[in-house]
């Protein structure tokens, strides 16, 4: 079980930080993702990150704003959303997928286990 955390209304150029807790041993040497899903629109991968977090992947988009990281002893993940723009609202998931991975990480099919969403919405 995913429990994401940390969304909220903030302006453009704000920063907030997401938090997703896992339940479970296992997941602690799942791999770990953030995707977002705007109204209207499917939903988007945002950042990826290995179970050693050396290897980590990003949305060009958010790419030199966003720092996703982890912690496994405390099994979660975090998403430091800097610099926030309009274009970035939506509702942020997260999701793990245990490896060995064969599927790309940027797809949403790839993983497994998903969060219930948290809100983030950026206003002018």
């Amino acid at each position: 079980q995913l429990q994401a955390t940390g969304g909220g209304l903030v302006q453009a150029g704000d920063s907030l930080r997401l938090s997703c807790a896992a339940s479970g041993r296992t997941s602690r040497a799942y791999v770990k993702a953030w995707f977002r899903q705007a109204p209207g629109k499917e939903r988007e991968f945002v950042a990826d990150i290995s179970v050693s977090s050396q290897i980590i992947h990003y949305l060009d988009a958010v790419k030199g704003r966003f720092v996703i990281s982890r912690d496994n002893a405390k099994n979660t993940v975090d998403l430091q959303m800097n610099s926030l723009k309009i274009d970035d609202t939506a509702v942020y998931y997260c999701a793990v997928v245990p490896p060995p991975v064969s599927s790309d990480l940027n797809q949403a099919g790839t993983y497994n286990y998903w969060g219930q969403g948290t809100q983030v919405t950026v206003s002018s």
